[in-house]
């Protein structure tokens, strides 16, 4: 009777163990899986802001050439 006691403790805790690791893995794979994609939802956005500011510059620079072009022109002629 003893001996039959003491297997189905050891099991229910081993059981519980099991449980309790499956758990933390779990856990832990979601929270890196969340961070993962709050970096690349932050390296997205950061590219984004880079290509408007970049795309700005580059509209500035195209209206300040053709500025130039027009009073080039204008003085020339």
């Amino acid at each position: 009777m003893k001996q039959t006691v003491v297997v189905v403790v050891v099991v229910v805790v081993v059981v519980v163990v099991v449980e309790v690791v499956v758990v933390v893995v779990v856990v832990v794979v979601v929270v890196v899986v969340v961070a993962v994609a709050a970096v690349a939802v932050v390296a997205v956005a950061v590219v984004a802001v880079v290509a408007v500011v970049v795309g700005i510059a580059v509209a500035v620079v195209v209206v300040v050439v053709v500025i130039v072009v027009v009073v080039v022109v204008v003085v020339v002629y």
